[in-house]
C-alpha cells in the first residue's frame, strides 16, 4: 500500500523525538529520515521504527511523576544567610596574594601588586559586616 506525506511526516516526527531522546545519533537519524522521504509504500516504513522501544510522537509524550517520589524539601534559612562574605572575600585575597608571592619570588623581583585591587571589594565587605554588627 503507497504511503502518503503525512506517513512519512509520522515516521519523521518520531525519530526526531527518539534523536531527541538520545536514542539516535544525528548520522543515523540523517539516514532515517532520508529514508523515511524516500520511502514509497508502508513495508518501507516499516524497518524505520521496529528498533526503537517506546518511540511516541512528540505531542504526546510528556513526562508523569512516579509514585512514592516525595516533593523536594526545601532547606530551611541559614544563619549565615544575608550575610556578606566578608569571610570568603578575604580567603579569595589570601590566594590572590600567595600566588602573586609565588610569582614574585619565582621572576626574583617584586611584580607590580594586582592584590590590591581584590582588597577593595574586601574592604567594602568588612565594613557592611561592621555595620551590621552595631546594629
Amino acid at each position: 500500500m503507497r504511503a502518503g506525506d503525512s506517513d512519512r511526516q509520522r515516521v519523521a516526527d518520531q525519530l526526531k523525538a527518539a534523536l531527541d531522546e538520545g536514542r539516535l545519533d544525528l548520522s543515523e537519524y540523517d539516514d532515517r529520515v532520508q529514508r523515511a522521504y524516500a520511502a514509497r509504500t508502508y513495508g518501507d516504513l516499516d524497518g524505520l521504527l521496529d528498533d526503537l522501544p517506546g518511540t511516541i510522537p512528540v505531542e504526546k509524550s510528556r513526562v508523569v511523576p512516579r509514585e512514592g517520589v516525595s516533593e523536594p524539601v526545601e532547606k530551611p534559612a541559614s544563619k549565615h544567610q544575608g550575610r556578606s562574605g566578608f569571610p570568603g572575600m578575604l580567603a579569595i585575597f589570601v590566594v590572590c596574594t600567595l600566588v602573586w608571592a609565588m610569582s614574585s619570588l619565582g621572576s626574583g623581583e617584586l611584580q607590580y601588586f594586582w592584590p590590591g585591587w581584590v582588597l577593595i571589594p574586601v574592604v567594602f565587605a568588612f565594613f557592611a559586616q561592621f555595620g551590621k554588627r552595631r546594629h
